[in-house]
């Protein structure tokens, strides 16, 4: 895909946040965690095919810390091989990966002291 196509398909995800998604997002914009700044819905582009990027898109993403926060529902149980690539991937990249699952927003409070932890 090209970088426009990314982009493109960046914002339609930012478009339809699931509602964990949204709760955690109105917890960490603005810089309310550490004073860091987080990205939703972010492209990291990891490779090169014959002019097309091969990419990936965080769910969260903190470009000072290298650092992203991935949102795991229902779906996550399904697709362990792919969730496993992705966090390789990323690893292979510098970057840090935190997973929470979706029943961990029950309890918003725990989830930012351990994305604090993390930071």
């Amino acid at each position: 895909m090209d970088r426009k196509t990314i982009n493109q398909l960046a914002r339609e995800l930012r478009n339809n946040m699931t509602p964990s998604e949204k709760k955690l997002w109105a917890l960490i914009r603005k810089r309310q965690v550490n004073g860091k700044k987080f990205l939703r819905q972010h492209p990291i582009l990891h490779d090169k095919l014959n002019n097309q990027w091969r990419f990936i898109i965080t769910d969260f993403y903190c470009a000072e810390k290298r650092f992203i926060i991935e949102m795991d529902g229902k779906i996550h149980d399904y697709q362990k091989d792919r969730d496993r690539n992705r966090d390789i991937i990323c690893r292979e990249k510098g970057l840090k990966v935190l997973r929470i699952k979706n029943e961990e927003m029950k309890n918003p409070t725990k989830v930012i002291e351990k994305i604090k932890r993390y930071l």
